[in-house]
C-alpha cells in the first residue's frame, strides 16, 4: 500500500509520486510493450542496469518533475508523466507522459495525469507556457492533448523514421491563460 506522504498529486483516479528503485521492474518491462514502443519512437534496446541508472538520474535533476502515475483504488503503476528542460527565466518547459500499462490506454487515465501536472507547473512554477512533442501517426494523443488545450504550432516533417517510413512530428503549445480558460481556474490571466 503506498504511504499518503508520497501521493506528490492527488486526481480522482490516478495520483502521480515520485520514482522509487523498486519501480525498475515496471520501467523496464514497459521498454518491451510494443504500442509504448511505437508511440515513443523507442529504437534501442537498454538492459537493467542502464535503466536503473538512468531513472536514478533523472529522478534526482532539479531541471525536470518526473512522476510516476498510480491508480488511485489498486496502486498499480500506468506510466510517468514529467516536465523536463523547465527553464524559470523564460517561464518555460516541455512536458511528456507515457502509459506503459497497456490495460490503461485510451480510458482517460494519462489525460487526468497529464492534468494534474499542467496545473502544477502552471500554478506553482508559474510557467507561462509548456509544449510538447507527438507523432502524426499517434492521433489518439493528439486528440487527447487538445482536449487537455494545447495547440498545435508547428511541424518537423519527416522528422522520424519508424516501421520503414518516415513520420512528421507535431510541435503543440499551451499558454497558462489558456489552460486556465479551458480548465475554467480563476487567477492571474497572462
Amino acid at each position: 500500500m503506498e504511504k499518503q506522504s508520497e501521493k506528490f498529486l492527488q486526481g480522482r483516479r490516478v495520483y502521480l509520486r515520485p520514482y522509487r528503485p523498486e519501480d525498475l521492474d515496471f520501467f523496464y518491462e514497459g521498454l518491451y510493450i510494443f504500442e509504448a514502443r511505437e508511440l515513443t519512437g523507442l529504437k534501442r534496446v537498454y538492459n537493467k542496469e542502464f535503466m536503473a541508472d538512468y531513472l536514478g538520474k533523472i529522478a534526482k535533476d532539479e531541471s525536470r518533475i518526473f512522476l510516476v502515475i498510480v491508480d488511485n483504488e489498486t496502486n498499480e503503476l500506468i506510466g510517468d508523466v514529467e516536465l523536463n528542460y523547465i527553464d524559470l527565466l523564460n517561464r518555460t518547459s516541455y512536458i511528456r507522459i507515457q502509459i506503459s500499462n497497456s490495460d490503461y490506454l485510451s480510458k482517460g487515465y494519462g489525460t487526468e495525469a497529464m492534468r494534474l501536472l499542467l496545473d502544477y507547473g502552471f500554478g506553482v512554477y508559474n510557467l507561462h507556457r509548456i509544449e510538447l512533442e507527438v507523432y502524426s501517426y499517434n492521433a489518439r494523443a493528439i486528440r487527447a492533448y487538445e482536449k487537455l488545450g494545447f495547440k498545435q504550432e508547428g511541424i518537423k516533417r519527416e522528422s522520424i523514421y519508424y516501421n520503414h517510413k518516415f513520420h512528421d512530428t507535431i510541435i503543440m503549445g499551451m499558454l497558462k491563460s489558456e489552460f486556465q480558460r479551458v480548465h475554467n481556474i480563476e487567477g492571474d490571466l497572462e
